[in-house]
């Protein structure tokens, strides 16, 4: 039990800590108000889509690196959500993985299997991470079998 509670706390760390060396973004240095919703359904059973947006008032044509990442309480990387619908020069479907997106509302979708297999990934909690030009923001899911 102490373990997991270090590995949650070591996954909140990382997510809260400012990274070095942080992506520019391709335009002007101004960070976006960057806001990531409550997964849903939660609980879910197989599957869930995680609202998120990323707002500008400067220039809406300006463009971010995108990244969506699942992660177990343990911070095992289990899971990289694909974009749902698309938008702009991004087609749905792409894994939301160093995603370069204009500002606007977006939904991520996982189908609940682990990576890039077919297995569902057990009952429990993980976290899921927003990054958006280094910009870090976690929630938690819970996942019912």
């Amino acid at each position: 039990m102490r373990y997991r509670w270090a590995a949650l706390l070591a996954v909140l760390t990382l997510a809260l800590t400012p990274q070095l060396g942080t992506a520019q973004s391709t335009g002007q240095a101004k960070r976006p108000a960057v806001k990531l919703g409550q997964n849903f359904p939660n609980p879910f059973n197989p599957e869930t889509r995680i609202p998120f947006a990323i707002e500008c008032s400067n220039d809406p044509s300006q463009q971010f690196k995108v990244s969506v990442r699942v992660y177990n309480l343990l911070a095992q990387f289990v899971a990289v959500p694909v974009l749902q619908g698309g938008a702009g020069n991004v087609a749905g479907g792409q894994p939301l993985e160093n995603v370069l997106l204009t500002c606007g509302q977006y939904t991520a979708y996982w189908n609940g299997n682990y990576r890039n297999t077919n297995n569902e990934v057990a009952s429990g909690i993980y976290m899921y991470m927003l990054e958006v030009d280094g910009q870090r923001t976690v929630k938690k899911m819970l996942i019912t079998k």
